[in-house]
């Protein structure tokens, strides 16, 4: 197989929890070596991309075929320490609360087993004009396998 060819990480998907490696780089910090406030949200958010990847939803064919996309409603962010240049983080995902047109989720992002920060975050499926739909039935019901029995 040509290395040229290899697709990047998804992470994995085991009983209701996707865990997804990051490195820290250094476009990831600030002047002082650690990781920027917003620099989360972009982790956050490819763990989500390569979760719903493995569930086989994608959202970029929904978005070409004018079906809609998941767009974050709200979300609560936690800092508890810092994260430094190099560091190997994993994003660690779970499924809260799967509706008829929204999924609440709760990550964590850990430095072995240290916690660096956490978000609960609802993201809405939107139509192309901007207004909330019902997500496709097929995405809800590869969410619902992904729902764990007991929120974390």
């Amino acid at each position: 197989m040509d290395a040229t060819l290899l697709p990047p990480p998804s992470g994995t998907l085991e009983r209701g929890l996707h865990r997804f490696p990051v490195r820290v780089y250094y476009e990831d910090t600030d002047a002082g070596g650690i990781v920027y406030h917003a620099s989360y949200l972009r982790f956050f958010e490819r763990a989500r991309t390569e979760l719903l990847r493995l569930l086989g939803i994608h959202q970029g064919a929904a978005s070409d075929a004018g079906e809609g996309v998941y767009a974050v409603a709200d979300l609560a962010i936690r800092y508890a320490v810092p994260a430094r240049l190099d560091d190997t983080l994993t994003i660690e995902t779970r499924a809260l609360e799967i509706r008829a047109a929204s999924v609440r989720a709760h990550q964590r992002a850990l430095r072995g087993d240290t916690l660096v920060a956490e978000q609960t975050v609802r993201v809405g499926f939107i139509g192309p004009d901007g207004r909330p739909r019902r997500q496709p039935a097929a995405w809800r019901a590869a969410l619902e396998q992904f729902n764990p029995e007991e929120p974390a």
